[in-house]
């Protein structure tokens, strides 16, 4: 839907339901996302000339998959989709279902402050796993050097940075890491948020980089965009299928995703089967109810409404704003599974979904 169109759709939904014209969306959860998903705030401001604003809190997906479920968001974000358990619970206690909606694809990088090395280093995920478990102590160590013979590596002590909030840029981490190391899978395993073995803690994508930019011998794990937007250096992870060393690239990225998709849109694509894809790559999900009259948040028709507009134009004309930022547009299947969950979302009976989307 062109601008023009969208912004009478709009008008014309406030005046029929004789409400205020300006409605504010809050959404909360990962940092990972944040950098676009404050980007789309933006643009829908400017798009909708105010009438629809969305306030987003980089809180990280832990805390957006906690307000998701305590109602004080209309949405929630994660690089985590739901558990299991966490689904039965939306259906036990709100007697509707909740929708994991695909919006966007990005990678985590390991990135590192190593003074006088510019490189993209060379990893294994066995490596890598090492290195979180403290088996790993210094740069110059003999395995980080095989994997980069032309590369005069300090004798630096290693300070493993590591996320101190819920994340779920933990959570793709930790998934490839427990794929590529039995020991990693029973010693630490994969999750929001763990017991790290080593290492210091920081707040945020945004506070891992920082905590790494500020310490010489540093190695953390970031979302792309975080490692850029700090001139900060990050490597390049063995591919499995391969054995091919893959930067994290728009391309790489995007070959991690060529994988099939459930009909719930839930899915690990970490440790890509793909023999060109980048290993620690993963799709960010917005939060919904499917029934939004049961979230507290969402208190009018048109708060309902307004929130699946937006969402429309996220998967559709949003998608345009990805790539510029280090993310991937969403291919077709995925947006095809956005589109199917999204349909599903009514408000006090009426298929607002369907209606929106006309499908």
């Amino acid at each position: 839907m062109s601008g023009k169109k969208l912004f009478v759709a709009l008008a014309a939904l406030a005046l029929g339901l004789g409400l205020a014209q300006q409605v504010t969306l809050v959404g909360a959860g990962s940092t990972f996302v944040y950098p676009l998903m404050a980007k789309w705030g933006d643009e829908y401001n400017k798009l909708t000339k105010g009438q629809v604003r969305v306030n987003y809190q980089s809180i990280g997906s832990g805390g957006g998959i906690r307000q998701f479920l305590e109602q004080t968001v209309h949405y929630g974000a994660s690089d985590a989709p739901l558990a299991d358990a966490q689904m039965k619970e939306v259906r036990d206690r709100f007697k509707t279902g909740a929708l994991n909606i695909p919006v966007t694809l990005g990678a985590v990088v390991v990135t590192y402050n190593l003074p006088g090395v510019r490189e993209s280093l060379n990893f294994t995920g066995e490596l890598v796993a090492d290195i979180f478990l403290g088996k790993v102590k210094t740069w110059n160590d003999p395995r980080i050097q095989e994997l980069n013979p032309n590369v005069k590596l300090p004798p630096l002590p290693i300070t493993v940075v590591h996320r101190s909030d819920g994340s779920g840029t933990t959570f793709i981490f930790t998934d490839y890491l427990s794929k590529v190391s039995l020991e990693w899978a029973s010693k630490v395993g994969r999750g929001t948020s763990l017991q790290w073995p080593t290492g210091i803690g920081a707040k945020g994508n945004e506070g891992v980089a920082g905590a790494v930019k500020q310490s010489p011998g540093a190695i953390g794990y970031v979302e792309l965009t975080y490692a850029v937007q700090n001139n900060l250096p990050y490597g390049a992870i063995r591919n499995r299928a391969s054995g091919k060393f893959i930067l994290p690239t728009l391309e790489s990225i995007r070959e991690a995703s060529n994988v099939p998709l459930p009909g719930d849109a839930r899915v690990s694509i970490t440790d890509t089967k793909s023999p060109n894809g980048y290993p620690i790559s993963g799709f960010v999900y917005v939060l919904l109810y499917e029934k939004l009259e049961v979230n507290k948040a969402v208190k009018s028709e048109a708060e309902a409404r307004a929130l699946v507009e937006f969402l429309k134009w996220v998967l559709e004309d949003g998608q345009n704003f990805a790539e510029p930022l280090k993310y991937v547009r969403l291919g077709a299947i995925p947006v095809e599974r956005a589109h199917a969950l999204l349909s599903r979302v009514t408000y006090q009976g009426k298929p607002i979904g369907k209606e929106i989307l006309g499908r």
